[in-house]
């Protein structure tokens, strides 16, 4: 989803908290309203862009992608990569907001868009059971409170061999996160076990974007709540707006020279696939 789905607030837990550490007082998340909030500072995020560069070539590496399925779609800006880059390819996005629903198809026309909460009790009766040959996850499984329920539901869709890119933020929260609804961040361990959990077969899981993807991070984090009204539509004149949109141009070029793997990355990157048919 380029940024997430569901509702109530966790957060930030590494290898030294304990999960009741990790709890922040509950909240509500407001995805429709988020996109009019943060969508065009989405759009300009050099980190986003960063992401889907990574998962693009991860997808590809076993074969061009035939049935593309994005897990939490967004406002569409995977999608439209996607389309671009296999333009062979169907596509099919599930979102919980319908206002990124409604963005989505405008930015990738060429993809089916469904509006669907993946962590609702019942399955939607017209679901395209075992369709996708390859499946993303970016931003968020940082967003629900049940990551491994999220994706358990999701392979529904996936065929037998179906090869799975996750996505999630690995280092320290910020005040911008935990304002868009992150519960956790997570460790290459934290990933492999949630994916292992929905019964998916990990193939890797990685640290990634040493040094500046961390240097950008470690910015986001300095700049506290103030980056909350600094990234929506009505600061983009002021001055904070502007050393926001200026910083993440400086940043994009940098982000080419982000390290795939590193033991330092903020970015961890799993790789999974849905488990062969049984015979």
């Amino acid at each position: 989803m380029e940024a997430g789905s569901t509702e109530r607030f966790f957060g930030h837990r590494d290898s030294h908290q304990s999960d009741a550490a990790a709890r922040v007082t509950p909240g509500e998340d407001r995805w429709d309203s988020h996109w009019d909030d943060f969508g065009k500072a989405n759009e300009r995020n050099p980190a986003q862009e960063y992401r889907r560069r990574l998962a693009l070539r991860l997808l590809e590496r076993r074969g061009t992608p035939e049935r593309l399925l994005d897990i939490g779609s967004g406002n569409g800006e995977f999608l439209a990569a996607a389309a671009a880059r296999w333009p062979g390819a169907e596509l099919l996005g599930l979102e919980l907001s319908g206002a990124a629903v409604e963005a989505a198809r405008r930015k990738a026309p060429t993809a089916r868009l469904r509006a669907c909460d993946l962590l609702a009790e019942a399955a939607p009766i017209d679901c395209e059971a075992r369709w996708a040959t390859h499946a993303v996850c970016s931003e968020v499984l940082e967003h629900v409170d049940d990551p491994v329920g999220l994706l358990r539901s999701a392979r529904r869709w996936l065929a037998p061999g179906c090869r799975l890119v996750a996505t999630v933020p690995g280092g320290p929260m910020s005040a911008f996160d935990r304002h868009i609804g992150h519960r956790q961040h997570f460790s290459p361990d934290d990933l492999r076990a949630v994916m292992s959990a929905a019964g998916l077969q990990v193939a890797q899981v990685e640290r990634a974007g040493f040094p500046f993807f961390n240097l950008y991070r470690g910015l986001v984090i300095l700049r506290g709540e103030s980056l909350i009204g600094d990234a929506q539509p009505h600061s983009e004149l002021s001055p904070a707006g502007l050393l926001v949109r200026t910083g993440m141009a400086a940043f994009r070029p940098l982000f080419l020279f982000n390290l795939p793997r590193s033991p330092f990355g903020w970015q961890t990157v799993g790789i999974a696939r849905e488990p062969p048919a049984k015979v």
